[in-house]
């Protein structure tokens, strides 16, 4: 990211956003979700808030070059649409690691002879 200027606020509950409904848990992944951030533009980007004043789509014009809306300024890398599709939600399950409990026991194996 370039200029951009991290605003603090806190819009994760341990780890996931409860306020979305198709938002994926970050927990246990080892990514940590990250504060909004203002961009170039003046826009707050990663707010959950869809509309802003300084944004080209609210000041937009036969003049507005649609490039001014492209790049990483946009994205916000933890609170962005994409993570709701199916693909990079199992990449969230990949990094995950498996939880054994309560199935597994720590130094004996408990499914011996049940096979």
């Amino acid at each position: 990211m370039g200029k951009e200027k991290r605003i603090e606020q806190k819009l994760d509950i341990d780890n996931t956003l409860p306020h979305q409904i198709s938002a994926p848990s970050f927990k246990g992944t080892g990514i940590n979700i990250q504060p909004p951030f203002r961009n170039e533009q003046g826009v707050i980007i990663g707010d959950s808030h869809y509309s802003s004043f300084n944004s080209p789509l609210e000041n937009w014009s036969e003049d507005t070059d649609p490039a001014i809306m492209s790049g990483d300024q946009w994205v916000h890398p933890t609170n962005d649409i994409g993570w709701n599709t199916a693909e990079n939600q199992e990449l969230l399950e990949e990094k995950r690691k498996p939880q054994a409990y309560p199935f597994m026991h720590p130094t004996i194996d408990v499914s011996k002879g049940q096979d």
